[in-house]
This record gives C-alpha cells, structure tokens and sequence, in this order.
C-alpha cells in the first residue's frame, strides 16, 4: 500500500505546513525567489494558514484534505473552496495541492484531488508556468487553459478550468 487519503483536522496543522513549504521548495526553486522559499518564517506563516483554514468558521465550506504514506506521514495536502475571483468561470476553486516529490506517481495525487472536489465538479485552478508535471496532471484531471494569466510575486501563472461532466460519462 502506497499510502492513504483523509479529511484534515486542525491537529494536522504543523505537519501540513511542513509539507507546504518543502513542496514549495521542490517545486518552486528556480521560479520564486529563494528569499521567499527559504524565509525564516515561512513555515510558521503556513501553520497559521492552516491552522485558519481547519478552525476559523469563515472557512468552513472549503475541503481539506492530507494524503498520508504507508507509515502515516503526511505527504501531501489539498484545499478547495468557493471561488475568489470577481470574474471566476467556476463556483469551485482549487487552491492547494502538493505533494512531496518522492510520492509523484503513486496515485496519492489524484486521490487528494478527488477528496476535495468530485470527479464530476465544475472548478478552476491556477497553476505555474513552465510546471509540466502539474499542467499534465490537470490536464489527466479534465482541467484545461481558459487564456488568463497572471504574475503572483514574480511567477507566472496560468488558469485552468474544469467543467462539469455528466455523471454516466466517468463511468
């Protein structure tokens, strides 16, 4: 068994910053700048995150969900919720969803996927570009570019939109 997935709870909240910033760091270096990456606060920044994400009412109609390995580390989180944009093309955003670079290609990923929004939602994303790796997931997911772009602190950012799919043709 390669790993398992589950609702997060406000107890997650250090081990899930912890694999924020260290999938950050994978993923990232070479695109944010590295002051960013390595900040002194970062991970207390992302505990606080979190810690809001799981217990601040505001919260509650966003899906947390941590992706957990055979021994029950946490390697890998996700987060979905309502949209923020003004001009949001989906009700449903994607806002988090890493996972530690040694899990790639266990299926980890897309289960943490599916436990914050069903195969069948309407939803949207925003992804770095150049990300290959998370552009072809999303893509195997039924995400595709809607033309908009955006630079988020120096990355270059793209959308992708999901639409919704009729129940019988996931089958």
């Amino acid at each position: 068994m390669t790993g398992s997935v589950r609702p997060a709870t406000a107890g997650d909240a250090v081990m899930m910053a912890q694999v924020h910033v260290r999938s950050w760091q994978e993923t990232y270096r070479g695109l944010m700048r590295d002051a960013v990456l390595d900040g002194p606060g970062l991970v207390e920044a992302r505990e606080r995150f979190w810690r809001a994400m799981l217990t601040d009412p505001r919260f509650e109609g966003n899906r947390a969900a941590v992706a957990q390995s055979a021994d029950g580390a946490i390697v890998g989180i996700a987060l979905a919720g309502p949209s923020l944009e003004n001009d949001a093309p989906c009700p449903l955003q994607l806002y988090v969803l890493y996972l530690l670079g040694a899990e790639h290609g266990t299926g980890l990923g897309a289960d943490l996927l599916h436990a914050v929004l069903a195969p069948d939602e309407a939803a949207m994303l925003w992804v770095a570009d150049p990300n290959p790796r998370a552009q072809a997931f999303y893509r195997r997911q039924g995400f595709r570019p809607d033309g908009t772009e955006k630079v988020d602190d120096g990355v270059r950012e793209i959308r992708l939109v999901r639409s919704p799919q009729p129940r019988d043709a996931l089958a």
